[in-house]
């Protein structure tokens, strides 16, 4: 394992470990306190390479949907893993994506009120935004990401090459978020992907570097603000925006992708409010427009929009709790009040043909309302 990057968290630090042979070392047989958790595409992708797991004492193929990462299933997942003899300070093994990773983290946190877990995530969301920062979440009924603990695993392993059997939109969902954090870097950074933009995905191994680098820079903020009451919330960036396209789409939008759009929605709103410049719409607008090909044409209903933008958990009261670039192009957290020049700002955008469109912003309409927070 040739690259090691290592997060500090309050349950001490972990490492993710970067190592393009680690399906292969699965082959072997496992040892008997790994309890695994696998996601049932990986399962038949690789079950060569996952022979040792898929034979293992205790495994547990799981269909990575969002049904499956409700509270009403763990009931089944714990008396799988009871049958299975599990037992306090045995280690959960999840391999898979985001479902995946939110399933071994609750039942890592409540389970025997602790066990060790460790992840291999197959998604390139996963590997380069969600596979640290110890936060995760389930759904209850039909609320989504309702309940959660910060619970980070004891280690991460990285293999890249699980990546050259994910569909083009599942590779444009983690780039979203790669674009996402390299934004929050600065202009600089963000300049720097959006040039590599296609040599990232033809290139396998330039890919692995903006992998690394997008973890490094998700590790100042979540060593920094673990428990996301600060700093680590410029990290939602695009993500109001992007969530409340996924609820007004009814979820015809995967998430990296709804994330895209709602960073062009963010800064075209910032530069309409006069909280950014039309130049930094402008300057970060083609390669958000080009990492959401084939889902420019999806209709955003603008009362559905809003209506889902109200609700974000993220508000208070009247006011939006966003996170938008300033005149600078640094992202920063401020509150906007939800009031028309807002909701206008919105319908411009859809009306306008949003990232199908080429839409500009044009001059910001009087005095930016918007306060930091």
């Amino acid at each position: 394992m040739s690259e090691v990057l290592t997060i500090r968290s309050h349950k001490g630090p972990y490492s993710v470990y970067f190592n393009d042979s680690a399906f292969a070392e699965l082959q072997a047989p496992q040892p008997a306190q790994h309890h695994f958790l696998v996601d049932a595409t990986i399962a038949r992708l690789y079950p060569r390479e996952l022979a040792g797991v898929l034979a293992a004492r205790s495994v547990l193929v799981v269909e990575a949907t969002e049904a499956n990462k409700s509270l009403d299933k763990f009931q089944h997942y714990i008396e799988c893993l009871v049958a299975n003899s599990i037992r306090r300070g045995h280690t959960l093994v999840a391999i898979g994506g985001g479902v995946l990773q939110d399933i071994a983290t609750f039942l890592a946190a409540t389970l025997f009120r602790g066990v060790p877990w460790s992840f291999y995530p197959t998604t390139l969301l996963a590997q380069a935004d969600s596979c640290i920062g110890s936060k995760s979440s389930i759904n209850v009924g039909g609320l989504k990401n309702l309940v959660g603990t910060f619970t980070p695993p004891v280690k991460v392993v990285v293999d890249t090459t699980v990546l050259q059997t994910l569909a083009s939109r599942d590779i444009q969902s983690g780039i979203g978020e790669m674009l996402k954090v390299h934004a929050i870097d600065g202009p600089a950074a963000f300049a720097r992907i959006s040039r590599d933009y296609d040599r990232a995905r033809a290139d396998p191994g330039v890919m692995r570097g903006y992998i690394h680098r997008s973890l490094e820079i998700k590790k100042r903020l979540i060593e920094e603000d673990e428990f996301d009451q600060g700093v680590r919330r410029i990290l939602n960036y695009g993500h109001s925006f992007g969530h409340a396209i996924e609820s007004a789409t009814n979820f015809a939008v995967p998430h990296g992708i709804a994330i895209t759009i709602g960073m062009d929605l963010a800064n075209f709103v910032a530069a309409s409010l006069g909280w950014t410049t039309e130049a930094t719409f402008a300057r970060m607008h083609p390669v958000l427009a080009l990492n959401c090909a084939g889902f420019e044409q999806v209709d955003v209903p603008l009362d559905r929009l809003l209506l889902a933008l109200s609700k974000d958990k993220k508000n208070t009261d009247e006011r939006l709790i966003l996170v938008l670039p300033d005149v600078d192009g640094r992202i920063s957290l401020v509150r906007c009040p939800n009031d028309e020049r807002f909701r206008d700002a919105c319908a411009a955008y859809l009306e306008r043909g949003g990232l199908a469109g080429q839409t500009s912003p044009g001059p910001a309409a009087g005095p930016c309302a918007i306060l930091p927070v």
